[in-house]
């Protein structure tokens, strides 16, 4: 088992453990006994971790091992959904950033700043978002001298843009750090669509990947229902 699936010995042990594979029989002296089932499953498995990553699909085959049918074909109708969903944040993330390019060179009328729940409201997100990017260092909100009340000006609202932007498109604040770093340096550069690039190519890889693993999780399924019928 450990030479057809790549793993050591005690990995095999481990992701029977986990219920990634289906129990194995033991023999009178505690050896296991693997069958084409258990072969299938780690096979499946294998595919399904470079698709979405080991810990999820750990979590996922014991739905496959164990599960009824309908809660398999449930759980992988969601993965398809879960990638189309995080495609089109990045979409919709790559629109927004385009949008903030273009905003870039219009005059900002100092009356058109806004307050931390006004501009939380045109980004969709939480005003406590805002205050976590603004303890982050992301964004950098003026403060009213007698009230200590945020108000955002042109320069915030433009990093606070940026860092939705790309939070939708599922980076982490290390990444866009980075790109605001160089924005207060050099301008706005095109690090910040590059990101997204980039995360749109891991995502049609992972739908590959996820095709091909596919055929893995296809033949588990099927030796589960002629087991299930045969007794």
């Amino acid at each position: 088992m450990a030479r057809v699936g790549g793993y050591s010995t005690q990995q095999v042990r481990d992701l029977e453990r986990l219920g990634v594979l289906p129990a194995a029989k033991r023999m009178p002296n505690g050896y296991r006994t693997y069958r084409e089932r258990h072969v299938l499953a780690l096979r499946a498995y294998r595919a399904l971790a470079a698709a979405i990553g080991p810990a999820p699909a750990r979590q996922m085959m014991p739905t496959l091992v164990q599960g009824t049918l309908e809660a398999a074909a449930a759980e992988i109708d969601d993965l398809h959904a879960v990638l189309a969903r995080r495609r089109e944040r990045v979409r919709e993330a790559s629109r927004g950033l385009q949008a903030v390019l273009a905003d870039a060179a219009h005059v900002f009328d100092e009356h058109d700043s806004m307050t931390i729940s006004e501009l939380a409201d045109a980004l969709g997100v939480r005003s406590s978002a805002l205050r976590h990017w603004e303890h982050e260092g992301l964004v950098h909100p003026d403060r009213m001298s007698t009230s200590r009340t945020r108000r955002y000006n042109s320069g915030a609202i433009t990093e606070a843009r940026i860092v939705a932007a790309l939070r939708s498109g599922g980076y982490r604040i290390p990444p866009i750090a980075r790109v605001l770093d160089q924005l207060r340096e050099h301008g706005l550069t095109a690090e910040a669509q590059a990101l997204l690039d980039e995360r749109m190519s891991d995502l049609s890889n992972r739908s590959v990947a996820l095709l091909a693993a596919s055929g893995h999780l296809h033949a588990l399924l099927i030796q589960r229902e002629k087991a299930a019928a045969t007794g």
